[in-house]
């Protein structure tokens, strides 16, 4: 399935007359490897956003509009744990855990304690 960051890339090829072939190896890698990150099956490297915006000269709309796909079409996240004790540990573990069973209502109660100023 087609994640934002690949429909992003597909209409940038489309636009600038290019095959997938062609993507790749401005990017440096397989035709393979892209289409495993423009379907989601690989997450999408962050040092693409600056290289894309460079190999095609994109806008500040562009630029923004591809971080935003980025963004959307990550499936994994690495979190630095090593300074938290293990309480702190323990809660983002948990949250990570239970997250997709909670309801929306669930969701904002939790982002409006962690947005709340001291």
């Amino acid at each position: 399935m087609l994640t934002s960051f690949g429909k992003f890339c597909r209409k940038l090829r489309i636009d600038n007359g290019e095959l997938l072939k062609d993507m790749a190896n401005k990017l440096g890698v397989t035709s393979s490897y892209l289409s495993a990150v423009e379907n989601g099956k690989r997450n999408v490297p962050q040092s693409w956003v600056k290289k894309i915006s460079s190999e095609y000269s994109l806008d500040l709309r562009q630029i923004k509009e591809l971080k935003n796909a980025t963004e959307e079409s990550q499936f994994k996240s690495k979190l630095d744990l090593k300074d938290l004790n293990n309480n702190d540990k323990n809660l983002m573990t948990a949250l990570a855990r239970k997250i997709n069973g909670m309801n929306d209502d669930e969701k904002v109660i939790i982002k409006n304690l962690l947005n709340k100023k001291k």
